[in-house]
Formats: C-alpha cells, structure tokens, sequence
C-alpha cells in the first residue's frame, strides 16, 4: 500500500505541475468534428536479421554474439522493451542503429476512447548503474531528430530504463517543456514496475492517464502489477483481443 500511495504521490507531482502553457491545437483539445491525421509508417528496421527477441536470439546464437556485449544487452532490452508495452496498448517498431538520432524504438499508442492513436518515441537505456537528468535532456534531443511521421505536435517522448528515477530524473522530467515520460521496465523481463510523466505530456495528451499497482497471487507469491488507466479504465493490452488486432 505503501508503494502504491509513493507512485500516486509522485505521479501527482508531475502530471499536475504546468511547465509550459499549451498554445497549439493537441491531442486534448480534438474532437469529434476533427479530422484525425493519417498514422505514418515507421522507417524500415537497421537489419533483417531479425525483427523480434526469439529471431534476435536466434541471430546471437548462430553468429556467437556474447551476451555480455553492449550490443546485445542493448538490442535485447529494446526488443523486450517492444514487447512488454503491448501490454500497455503501446505498439512499436525497433529502428535503433547507427544513423537512429538516439531513438530506438517509434509507434502509436492506442488509448481506449482516444480520437486516434498518440505517436510515440522510445530511448531505451539498459543500465545498471544510477541514472542521472542528462538523460532527460539526451530524451528532448531526440525530438529534433526524430523520423518523418513522429515530428510536431502530440508526440510523446518515452524513457525506459531498469533503474528507478532519481529526485534529479524526476525534476528535469517536470521542468520539460517536451511532453515526457518515465518507465521503469525491469532489465530480463520487461516487467512494468513505476510510470511517470510530466504536466506537459498531460496538456498535450495524457489529461485522462492514470495509474494503478494490483496485487496478484503466482505460483504462492503476491505480486505487483503495474496498471494504467484512462478515465479510470483499465487501459488493454493490444494482445487482450480474441482476434488480436489492435483496439
């Protein structure tokens, strides 16, 4: 109970300051009437050796790629990253390489009674070691570079890393004037543990988001389960469908 009052309290704190005062048309203010943009396609993948993490771990063990090399605990956080936000609604496609601008994953986000899908741009930084708020500011550079289709108005910027976000992660989140958020996804599995974002992310698109920790019993253990809301409604995943297309 604790640690759920601490995500709500620092949740509030940041999704409830105003750094910048909207002055654009966004996402929040569309409506029925609005005709909603066409959703672009993503840039083709940096290889086609592989497209997901069981076709990644196939291509390390055919070509010996050890997996304490940077490259692939980087590329398969990416991948496990890809994954696990499906559970979030969240759909994306790896584009990381050499010419990325810093951006590793791109997509939309499918919120229940949104208008249309929110664009979206992932770092993915699978570090062990302490994070600092240069991360917030290496996070804004990428707006500037970011892929035909994931520039203006109503993109959010996503940070995800293993390690939870320091006091400094967490000031230079909410003095942003880019719209961003902070996930914390654990490094093997991908498990969702602590959601952030800032006031202008809500001002943009987010005004509805909330968040919520259920407690659910496996294999004997209680266990937490990070859940987001709109509107406070349980946000589905994109895989949740019987026919398993998006919502």
């Amino acid at each position: 109970m604790r640690h759920l009052q601490r995500i709500r309290s620092v949740a509030s704190q940041l999704t409830h300051r105003t750094c910048v005062p909207a002055t654009n048309t966004n996402v929040a203010r569309w409506n029925s009437t609005t005709k909603p943009p066409s959703l672009p396609s993503p840039p083709l993948p940096p290889t086609s050796q592989h497209h997901d993490l069981p076709s990644f771990l196939a291509y390390a063990a055919r070509t010996g790629l050890s997996s304490a090399s940077t490259t692939y605990v980087g590329t398969h956080y990416e991948y496990t990253v890809l994954h696990s936000l499906r559970a979030y609604a969240i759909d994306l496609t790896r584009i990381g390489g050499r010419a990325d601008s810093g951006i590793d994953l791109v997509g939309t986000w499918h919120l229940p009674s949104h208008p249309y899908p929110l664009r979206v741009i992932v770092q993915c930084k699978a570090f062990r070691n302490k994070l600092g708020p240069n991360l917030i500011r290496e996070l804004e550079g990428t707006f500037a570079g970011a892929p035909v289709g994931w520039r203006g108005e109503g993109i959010i910027g996503v940070l995800v890393s293993p390690r939870e976000a320091t006091k400094g992660v967490r000031d230079a989140l909410t003095k942003s004037r880019f719209p961003l958020m902070w996930i914390l996804a654990d490094l093997e599995d991908g498990a969702v543990r602590q959601v952030l974002w800032n006031g202008r992310a809500s001002e943009v698109a987010l005004e509805g988001l909330g968040v919520q920790v259920k407690h659910l019993m496996s294999s004997g253990e209680v266990k937490q389960k990070i859940v987001l809301t709109w509107d406070g409604e349980e946000v589905k995943g994109l895989d949740s469908n019987d026919d398993g297309k998006k919502p």
